[in-house]
């Protein structure tokens, strides 16, 4: 599988997570991306939140955006894909990607604001986070077909 991402979680299909349809529910898909990306964090030995932390700041959630393309069902094998597309001044833009066998369910983006843990206010991406980041992305970028 050829694709833009950089990191890639696998996790399998709860009971719990599947609807009345035998589906998996459409919000659970946001916990899908929420765990990538948490062990996105771990991956560039920056663990949430503590690795975060460490820098003097924390991340708020400020957009989300799925899109449904297929439908995850109990038991499935789910490997997500995460990219960090951007990183701005005060934010960072994750790119994931939800596949099973190889087959795209859902993609999306979530975008976070780094901010100052106390006032919650933005602030500047610190450079330990930056800089993690743009290595782990140029030591594992991947090319679509």
């Amino acid at each position: 599988m050829s694709t833009p991402y950089s990191f890639f979680h696998q996790l399998r299909v709860r009971w719990a997570e599947v609807d009345r349809q035998g589906i998996v529910f459409n919000g659970h898909y946001l916990t899908y991306f929420d765990v990538a990306i948490t062990e996105y964090w771990r991956a560039i030995d920056l663990p949430y939140p503590d690795g975060v932390a460490d820098s003097g700041s924390d991340l708020y959630v400020v957009k989300t955006l799925i899109n449904y393309k297929g439908s995850a069902e109990y038991d499935d094998i789910l490997d997500i894909g995460v990219h960090v597309s951007r990183i701005g001044l005060t934010s960072i833009t994750f790119q994931l990607g939800i596949f099973r066998e190889g087959s795209l369910l859902v993609d999306g983006e979530v975008v976070y604001v780094n901010a100052d843990p106390e006032t919650r206010r933005p602030a500047q991406v610190p450079d330990k986070l930056r800089h993690a980041i743009e290595h782990f992305e140029a030591a594992h970028a991947r090319t679509t077909a």
